[in-house]
């Protein structure tokens, strides 16, 4: 799509509103590219930046009537896509994670085996995304840093890895009652 100049936001957006169909084209031909290199410099070139723009866009146009000067409607929809960007750093986005509550896979656990509890199996239900991460703090890379590697945020990185420990936990919790309860059983 041609890049737009933005001489005419505000007559586009008070045409928008009326229901000018080529006002509204003009307005996300202006909004897509920044839209996109905004996403593009947050998570890198993936195939989620397209999602995140459209979304974004849906939820400008969505509330087009909710802006108080049209001349700021750049400020209006990087808010929009700040927004999204926070969805998808909440994991909306993305795969669902194997958690304790999901199907585990069948363990055969021997008296030996019982005594120590398989990390790496907890640490192979989460996803790459996360995994990486935990490894990265585990060789004590600092949030800041991970951050930088994976091109996101320190804030955001924070939450995945205590989202992923949780996780963690919960799968570690159910594999020691697995093996407290086959234990038992042999009794």
């Amino acid at each position: 799509m041609p890049r737009v100049c933005g001489d005419h936001i505000e007559e586009w957006v008070a045409s928008s509103l009326l229901g000018d169909e080529a006002a509204r084209n003009s307005l996300m031909a202006y909004l897509e590219p920044i839209m996109r290199s905004f996403f593009i410099s947050r998570i890198g070139s993936r195939v989620d930046v397209d999602d995140l723009v459209q979304n974004s866009l849906i939820r400008v146009f969505q509330s087009l009537g909710d802006v108080r000067e049209p001349s700021s409607l750049k400020s209006f929809a990087m808010k929009g896509a700040l927004y999204e960007l926070h969805d998808y750093y909440r994991g909306r986005y993305r795969g669902k994670e194997l958690t304790a509550s999901d199907d585990l896979p069948d363990v055969v656990i021997t008296s030996s085996e019982a005594t120590a509890i398989d990390v790496a199996r907890a640490l192979e239900s989460l996803s790459p995304h996360a995994r990486r991460i935990i490894e990265l703090r585990e060789y004590g890379f600092r949030y800041a840093e991970i951050a930088e590697m994976v091109d996101s945020t320190e804030a955001a990185i924070k939450m995945q890895v205590k989202r992923a420990f949780e996780r963690m936990k919960d799968l570690l919790v159910s594999l020691v009652l697995l093996v407290s309860l086959l234990l038992l059983e042999r009794l």
